[in-house]
């Protein structure tokens, strides 16, 4: 089998392709989450807080010195990622409650169907024959 064939196997299969389609639509949620955490939500958050904006939240290791930059610990972006990862944690749990409910197997109720006239006399026939 060559290498061309084997690969167009692979990248065939179901899984693969509906892999491909949730990283696609899982990279266009997660920008639609973070944009919802930093347009919206940090914004409330600053207000919040006295106008703190967390991105610029950092601690000063060393002092920039001609051309080097500053080494700083930016703590604030670290809080930007946690907001934004529990934010898009939580749209992904509703969103996979909502599909199980969606894909609950609905319970068939059995009806109770009552014989006929027919049947009943038949029956009460077979049972008097067994006598």
């Amino acid at each position: 089998m060559s290498f061309i064939k084997e690969f167009r196997e692979f990248a065939m299969r179901g899984n693969v392709v509906d892999m491909a389609v949730g990283v696609i639509v899982g990279g266009a949620f997660g920008k639609i989450v973070s944009s919802l955490v930093a347009d919206v939500v940090m914004p409330v958050l600053g207000i919040l807080t006295g106008g703190v904006d967390f991105k610029d939240l950092k601690i000063v290791l060393q002092q920039a010195v001609g051309e080097t930059p500053a080494v700083t610990l930016n703590y604030g972006a670290f809080i930007q990622n946690v907001f934004d990862f529990v934010i898009i944690a939580f749209a992904i749990f509703m969103m996979v409650k909502a599909l199980n409910k969606l894909k609950k197997p609905v319970e068939k109720v059995e009806e109770v169907v009552e014989p006929s006239n027919e049947e009943k006399l038949l029956t009460e026939i077979r049972d008097l024959l067994k006598k």
